[in-house]
């Protein structure tokens, strides 16, 4: 357990943004989450699970309350006959023969874990790399790209109930996952701790139309073979070329999330010359930043990346208000020419009075 007083937020999120936090407490074990709850609820102060920061924003005034991050690690495959939950072993006869299930703790940097079970030829995470977070945010955001959710591998994650003061596992169906929505950033937000998540996968190959940027850097480089150990290098490849690391260039991602239409609306925004990808009327909010305009534009402080238009850079901003007129005008812009509504992907810390 590692426990520091006034830390400012702006150093522990890669948007670079925020004052400081009254307590941040590392989680390194376990047994310490319940302590990192008990020591908030003793000094009746609110609790803010953070993980890596990468899709996090802090406010000026910081946060009065107690920042936990998740630091447990541990990487491995789940052997049944060492399974000591017996609900979980249970379960585990429902999932066809050639399932392996891999136990993730959720300290683990996100795309070590991918990488570690791609390179022994399990598909299901391939096309989820190098995207920045840990472990423990996955199942949060239901994080997503190129075709692939979390949620499509995820089997089970144990948490601890901070309301229930107890440890359980939650299976996947419980955790109410859908685009970037899960129970954990919704109606049960603040409630859970994430101690591990369970990953179902398969050795094999991903067997769905690969996206347009993917196949064609496949295809350029003469590459066949869609073993998740060449995804994984690919889809690499393919996000270093557009996006910047933001460990090292202030941003915190893809800002907006894209959107979801119904075909009345769908119908709409195609006949403003606005793609549509089908099944599921998605559009690429992406797109709509750049077609209004917007890239490499600077707003405030904040600068449309000029190669990928979802990317906020922070360029010289200081303050929240600065990234509140950024968005503002972005959103307007979109609303004003498509008629669209954009919708921040980025969680914010509450500056007080809210137990995040």
């Amino acid at each position: 357990m590692i426990l520091r007083e006034n830390v400012p937020i702006k150093d522990l999120t890669t948007m670079r943004l925020g004052g400081p936090t009254t307590f941040v407490f590392d989680v390194e074990s376990e047994d310490e989450a319940r302590g990192a709850f008990t020591f908030a609820e003793e000094k009746s102060l609110p609790v803010f699970v953070l993980g890596s920061g990468a899709n996090t924003i802090g406010r000026d005034n910081g946060f009065k309350g107690v920042i936990i991050r998740n630091k447990i690690k541990g990487i491995e495959p789940v052997n049944p006959d060492d399974l000591e939950n017996s609900e979980l072993l249970d379960s585990l006869s429902a999932l066809p023969a050639d399932t392996i299930l891999y136990k993730a703790y959720g300290g683990e940097t996100w795309d070590d874990f991918v990488r570690a079970v791609s390179v022994e030829g399990f598909t299901g995470v391939e096309a989820l790399a190098a995207i920045p977070g840990t472990v423990g945010a996955a199942p949060v955001q239901n994080i997503g790209a190129y075709g692939q959710e979390a949620a499509g591998s995820i089997f089970a994650v144990d948490v601890y109930d901070s309301v229930a003061d107890d440890y359980k596992t939650l299976f996947a169906e419980e955790c109410d996952f859908s685009y970037r929505h899960s129970i954990f950033n919704s109606e049960q937000k603040g409630r859970y701790f994430i101690i591990a998540v369970y990953f179902k996968l398969r050795k094999g190959e991903i067997e769905s139309e690969l996206y347009a940027s993917l196949q064609d850097y496949l295809d350029k480089n003469n590459i066949t073979s869609r073993e998740p150990a060449k995804i994984v290098e690919a889809v690499t490849a393919v996000r270093n070329s557009k996006l910047p690391d933001p460990e090292t260039i202030a941003s915190s991602g893809s800002f907006f999330k894209n959107i979801y239409l119904d075909d009345a609306e769908a119908e709409r925004v195609e006949k403003l010359g606005v793609p549509v990808r089908r099944p599921g009327n998605k559009i690429n909010t992406g797109w709509l930043v750049e077609n209004c305009g917007l890239k490499g534009q600077d707003l405030n402080g904040f600068k449309i990346c000029d190669t990928a238009a979802l990317v906020l850079i922070n360029d010289h901003a200081e303050a929240y208000a600065d990234l509140e007129k950024a968005r503002g005008a972005i959103m307007d812009a979109v609303k004003d020419k498509f008629g669209l509504t954009l919708e921040q992907e980025p969680e914010e810390i509450p500056e007080e009075g809210i137990n995040a």
